[in-house]
């Protein structure tokens, strides 16, 4: 898969995944990049800290630093809008689900029906 592809297509996946594990549970930039690995999307640091701040700066996440084995760890929590916006964002991904995975486009479609008479 492209760097342009994944780019693209899949920061959008990224930062809901992110959203979804900070809504179940506190998270931290290690863990997650070893959930998205997971899941095929090799996220390094440079990238997902940058994501975090973003969401957070963002109002849909919150950190709090914790030492842990000696080291200060920062976890985030998703905001109750965190949590408001994975919602509406799930809402739109089972609507994109239906129309492109099971070609069931929504009405009215992007294009009206031919007037009977053409």
């Amino acid at each position: 898969m492209s760097e342009l592809l994944t780019r693209i297509f899949f920061g959008g996946f990224v930062r809901m995944h992110v959203l979804y594990h900070a809504v179940r549970e506190p998270i931290y930039g290690v863990e997650m990049m070893e959930e998205l690995a997971r899941h095929g999307y090799e996220v390094g640091p440079g990238t997902l800290y940058p994501m975090l701040h973003q969401l957070e700066q963002a109002g849909y996440l919150v950190s709090q630093a914790e030492v842990v084995g000696g080291k200060q760890r920062k976890y985030y929590r998703a905001t109750d809008e965190g949590s408001q916006a994975l919602e509406d964002a799930k809402a739109r991904l089972r609507e994109l689900v239906k129309e492109v995975l099971h070609d069931d486009p929504p009405t009215p479609s992007i294009r009206p029906s031919p007037a009977p008479d053409e």
